[in-house]
């Protein structure tokens, strides 16, 4: 007997072939799923992922952790569309940069940088399973509650920039971990404590910024952080006196604090381009080695305790001083001399001290060239005559003479105000002999 042969015309041979297909793309389709990471979307369906399941675990965290009504259309969280792959999506993830491997693995998110949408909730824990995060920067908006300790398993973070929003708890010493860091920036938040002493065990850092927050105590020594370009510590509750710092510093801020002492540990910081420790309780000289840094262009002392400020002739060099505040102290003796030399300051405030005697002639000089923005010499000693450069071209400069002993001409703009009996600085003169 002749075996039966299928006749290829007949429906039962079409509906085999149909049958056999589908099971070999059936085959093939679970063999590329289950060698393809899985993660789910807002429909709970399973998605085809380039992107590694813990990543996108983390970035689902992070917007579960924020108030869905605080989150805009315009936002960038809005574009955050779990249906698609966070590193592969066409317009999504606003915010999230990812890293794209050669080899055949998983992408990774290196970076999270959001905008300043005003975000509000907490920062999940979940953060720290990104573990190829290099940046995290979450600045203007309105996080709450401590940073969580897991951020500081990101051992390859490099910036760290929580700004501006409502942090609480303390800098733990888990922060120096972070070996790769370069900046820290947790200004205007709640967060209290010390500074770490091991801070300056970050040897990469060239941005500390920690100023408008409640921290106290001492500020540890810092001259470890050799490549350190800003600190910023302003508008907190620090005490004691100056550390050691490192030369390489070019911005120095310390204001508003409780500092106290002398001002001679900033001698070695000759790259300073800005210093600003106004409010705070310094006393002693101001040197003429500050004045006198080869690029310092602003010098904030206002509101110290000084008592005399070294200002040397400028020869052979041309001084970038730019802005003088020495407002609030107890300077006294003559107004510098030597404050004319320096050729590019532009803006002076030397009020609320106990200067003396005459405005010099040469400082008259500066504005006839032209030279000097605002000068702010109220509420001191000065006597005497002003220079006639003075009285002719005062409505070229800002400033104010008033509350001294000057003969001062009310049609003259900056002697608005009224001055002090003589007799009041006469006494003011004779107690600085005495002292």
């Amino acid at each position: 007997m002749e075996p039966h042969k299928l006749d290829p015309s007949s429906s039962t041979t079409s509906m085999t072939r149909t049958l056999f297909h589908n099971t070999i793309l059936t085959l093939k389709l679970n063999v590329y799923i289950t060698s393809t990471p899985l993660r789910g979307n807002c429909t709970g369906l399973k998605v085809l992922s380039a992107t590694l399941r813990s990543d996108i675990q983390a970035l689902e965290s992070i917007i579960r952790s924020i108030d869905p009504s605080s989150i805009s259309p315009s936002s960038y969280l809005s574009t955050w569309d779990f249906s698609e792959d966070p590193c592969e999506g066409s317009g999504t993830f606003l915010g999230v940069t990812c890293s794209f491997p050669l080899e055949n693995t998983t992408n990774r998110v290196t970076e999270i940088d959001l905008d300043d949408d005003g975000y509000e909730g907490f920062l999940s824990d979940e953060v720290g399973n990104l573990t190829e995060l290099t940046v995290l920067s979450l600045n203007k908006n309105r996080f709450r509650g401590p940073i969580p300790e897991t951020v500081f398993q990101l051992k390859k973070l490099t910036k760290l920039s929580l700004s501006e929003n409502f942090f609480t708890g303390d800098i733990t010493p888990g922060i120096t971990w972070l070996k790769e860091l370069k900046t820290i920036d947790l200004s205007k938040n709640s967060i209290a404590g010390e500074i770490p002493p091991r801070i300056s065990s970050l040897r990469s850092l060239t941005h500390l910024i920690l100023s408008n927050n409640h921290l106290d105590g001492r500020i540890p020594p810092l001259n470890g952080l050799w490549k350190l370009q800003a600190l910023e510590l302003g508008n907190n509750h620090l005490s004691g006196t100056l550390p050691k710092l490192p030369p390489s510093l070019r911005t120095l801020s310390l204001c508003y604090n409780s500092l106290a002492g002398r001002i001679s540990p900033l001698h070695r910081l000759k790259h300073l381009v800005s210093l600003d420790v106004s409010q705070n309780r310094f006393s002693g000289t101001i040197s003429h080695q500050i004045l006198t840094f080869p690029e310092i262009s602003h010098i904030n002392v206002s509101f110290n305790q000084f008592i005399s400020i070294e200002v040397v002739q400028v020869t052979g060099i041309e001084s970038r001083l730019r802005i003088l505040d020495a407002e609030g102290n107890q300077l006294q003796g003559h107004l510098p001399l030597n404050l004319p030399t320096y050729g590019n300051l532009k803006d002076i405030n030397l009020r609320s001290n106990k200067f003396s005697g005459d405005i010099p002639r040469i400082y008259g000089k500066r504005l006839e060239n032209n030279s000097w923005r605002s000068l702010y010499l109220e509420n001191n000693y000065l006597t005497g005559l002003l220079p006639e450069e003075f009285l002719r071209l005062s409505k070229q400069i800002r400033g104010s003479l008033s509350n001294n002993c000057l003969h001062c001409p009310k049609n003259v703009r900056i002697c608005k105000g009224v001055q002090k009996a003589k007799s009041q600085c006469t006494n003011a003169m004779q107690v600085e002999g005495l002292e």
